[in-house]
């Protein structure tokens, strides 16, 4: 498989994921910039972590009007798989393929730190692999994670399946103590409803080697690897 993976001035965190993606899986990863509108073929797009356009005006305001975004927009409506990893999450939210918007950590604090996610939809590209309501651990590492949306929208994610991951304890339980940020609802991850663009505000890519201190960021890269090599299975026959 052949994932991009988009840089903006500002990126930090697309090495990270050229690695996992990479050297540890075993894919094809290539960069794009973002004054770029070809993607070079690829099968699967990630936006991955980091402060675009030093995070000016809002987070992700100003990476939404980066010639990348068109192609990227056009990917996502002819079906393709799109990640938004922290960054990446908020320049979907402000691009408008996710609904909602990020506020300021409810602490006003930046948080780095590793968090338990329990797994809200399992029928997903990006989360296959995983069982329903399995918890898994990955890090955090953002100043503006705090979701946010008004209650009719957070009803429809609800309803529709779009809530991918949820923020709780290492038994499950999403509690206030389990939320970092202040997310509504414990929100750590959202899917669209044609379950082609994902986001999620923990870093998968920070964690896909044991030397990193745990491996359940591949659950997420390789339930897109899982779902790419489904959709070539079919398109053969």
């Amino acid at each position: 498989m052949k994932f991009g993976v988009v840089v903006f001035p500002g990126t930090w965190s697309d090495k990270d994921c050229l690695r996992i993606l990479g050297p540890v899986m075993g894919h094809e990863a290539v960069s794009i910039w973002h004054e770029e509108t070809d993607l070079q073929g690829c099968d699967a797009i990630v936006l991955p972590g980091g402060f675009s356009y030093g995070d000016y005006l809002r987070a992700g305001a100003i990476a939404r009007f980066a010639p990348v975004m068109g192609s990227i927009k056009a990917f996502a409506e002819r079906g393709g798989l799109v990640l938004g990893i922290c960054n990446g999450f908020q320049i979907l939210l402000e691009a408008g393929l996710l609904p909602g918007a990020m506020l300021r950590n409810e602490s006003l604090q930046f948080r780095c730190q590793w968090t338990y996610l329990r797994v809200e939809n399992a029928a997903t590209p990006f989360t296959q692999l995983c069982q329903p309501g399995q918890v898994i651990r990955v890090p955090i590492s953002h100043g503006e994670g705090n979701y946010f949306a008004d209650e009719a929208t957070l009803d429809a994610l609800e309803a529709s399946g779009g809530v991918l991951l949820r923020y709780c304890d290492a038994y499950g339980n999403a509690t206030p103590e389990s939320n970092p940020n202040g997310s509504r609802r414990n929100i750590a991850g959202i899917v669209s409803p044609g379950r082609n663009v994902a986001a999620m505000m923990p870093h998968p890519e920070r964690c896909g080697e044991a030397i990193l201190g745990g491996e359940d960021g591949r659950l997420i890269f390789g339930s897109m690897v899982a779902a790419l090599a489904g959709r070539r299975s079919v398109a053969a026959v």
